[in-house]
């Protein structure tokens, strides 16, 4: 429920189109929808300006399909729901068939309305090949949510001189996410070379001493450049939404 919709129900109030039972069934709906399996926020867009994302990793088919019929009946224009497989995808698509599926970035997103894009870039940034699925999410998610984005993949430290070759491009964003698993410490590079926020996404790539990211999680973490924060392992969403709100502050 955004604000474009609660100011057309107090309108159709005053002219007399919702009687007041009916208006009074809606308001008392708005907050959530409990469906027994799941409790659908409703006022996420009105706070956070962007509607309940669904986490489908975990969830039974139905439940997911559940949710999304809820949320589209609710009246929420976009839905953006995250680790999803075919399978998922597949199951969301009977429901509404304007559902659109990132494989790499394992998101399904129904967009019924476009999102104006911010007038500044965010940059996703990636040490390897082997990060980019975590990048995509995070790439995916900040278009799903309105912005421009510029991706830099495969420009790791192993590499220097392939990072040093986009320093345009890192210059040009208002923010960047690095993504980055090994040793982490491109998000390090980065940030000591511009002037700009840096979200640093350890991933889970590396051999058994990266301990599924625990270890560039750790390095990321104890980064001596200033201006970086750090989300969790293959938080590929996290750093998406969060860079979102970023660049359109």
């Amino acid at each position: 429920m955004d604000q474009q919709r609660l100011t057309e129900i107090v309108l159709q109030i005053r002219s007399g189109e919702l009687d007041t039972d009916s208006a009074v069934k809606l308001l008392k709906e708005l907050p959530y929808s409990d469906l027994g399996f799941a409790k659908i926020d409703h006022h996420r867009q009105l706070r956070n300006g962007y509607p309940e994302v669904i986490f489908c990793q975990g969830k039974q088919l139905e439940h997911i399909q559940g949710i999304v019929k809820n949320m589209l009946e609710k009246g929420e224009r976009n839905i953006l729901a995250t680790r999803a497989s075919k399978e998922v995808f597949d199951a969301v698509k009977k429901i509404t068939p304007e559902a659109a599926y990132y494989d790499l970035a394992r998101i399904v997103v129904v967009k019924r309305q476009e999102v104006l894009p911010a007038g500044k870039t965010l940059a996703v940034v990636t040490g390897g090949t082997a990060d980019i699925p975590v990048a995509e999410e995070a790439a995916v998610t900040a278009e799903t949510l309105g912005n421009k984005v510029d991706r830099i993949y495969d420009v790791g430290v192993a590499g220097l001189h392939r990072l040093l070759d986009n320093l345009d491009r890192l210059h040009a964003a208002n923010v960047i996410i690095a993504v980055a698993g090994m040793e982490g410490a491109l998000a390090s590079v980065v940030g000591g070379l511009v002037d700009k926020p840096v979200i640093a996404v350890p991933t889970s790539v590396g051999y058994g001493a990266s301990f599924g990211g625990l270890s560039a999680l750790l390095c990321m973490l104890n980064s001596c450049a200033s201006g970086v924060s750090v989300v969790n392992i293959d938080n590929g969403f996290g750093a998406g939404y969060l860079a979102s709100m970023i660049n359109k502050l």
